[in-house]
């Protein structure tokens, strides 16, 4: 479910000090009900994900044709992210972040994780298009329980991000980000034997 900004913005996470110069997206709740030590659970689940392997195949085609538009211009390349000389988040990071667990690889998407607390874990991604940042939050869900909430900043690189971002928005609202969130809340209810990754940002 879609939440209004204020859900993220009126957390005290540490992410709103490094993000300043972004713009925040969307702030989306997960269907990941837990008890206050099952967030890393949630953060494995997100960072094992893969988007190409998705149970929408309208969203898995969306999926197919960003990367390969992505491969054929260039704006994934080795120049354009991390290893690169154009600044990152992690750059800005202050020492107390920057000496925390700074979260897991992901398995598939080309996100790298910034760092993990408690309650909070944040990775980014830097390509010829954008530079984002994915957060995800644990938090209390009313009924003495938590649950996942993300939030996605932009920061459009130029005037090809600014396009592609107006773009793709209501693909990334109707059909890529609903069922991805459903799919993040059926393999957090899976038996602990039978869990998949999810196919998530």
């Amino acid at each position: 479910m879609r939440l209004p900004n204020t859900a993220h913005t009126s957390r005290r996470w540490r992410i709103h000090e490094l993000t300043r110069d972004f713009r925040l997206e969307d702030v989306w709740a997960l269907p990941t009900p837990g008890g206050a030590d099952d967030f890393p659970r949630l953060v494995e689940l997100i960072a094992s994900s893969d988007p190409s392997q998705g149970s929408s195949r309208a969203a898995r085609t969306l999926w197919a044709i960003r990367w390969k538009v992505g491969e054929l211009l260039g704006w994934d390349g080795p120049d354009a992210g991390h290893g690169s000389q154009r600044p990152t988040v992690r750059d800005r990071l202050p020492v107390d972040l920057r000496e925390a667990p700074s979260g897991p690889d992901f398995d598939t998407l080309p996100f790298t994780s910034l760092y993990l607390l408690d309650d909070e874990w944040a990775a980014e991604i830097v390509n010829r298009t954008v530079h984002g940042v994915v957060h995800i939050g644990w938090v209390p869900d009313g009924t003495d329980g938590y649950r996942g909430q993300m939030a996605v900043y932009v920061k459009p690189e130029g005037l090809l991000g600014t396009a592609y971002m107006a773009a793709i928005a209501p693909f990334r609202h109707l059909i890529v980000y609903p069922p991805m969130i459903r799919e993040i809340g059926r393999a957090w209810r899976a038996p602990a034997g039978d869990r998949t990754p999810a196919h998530a940002p």
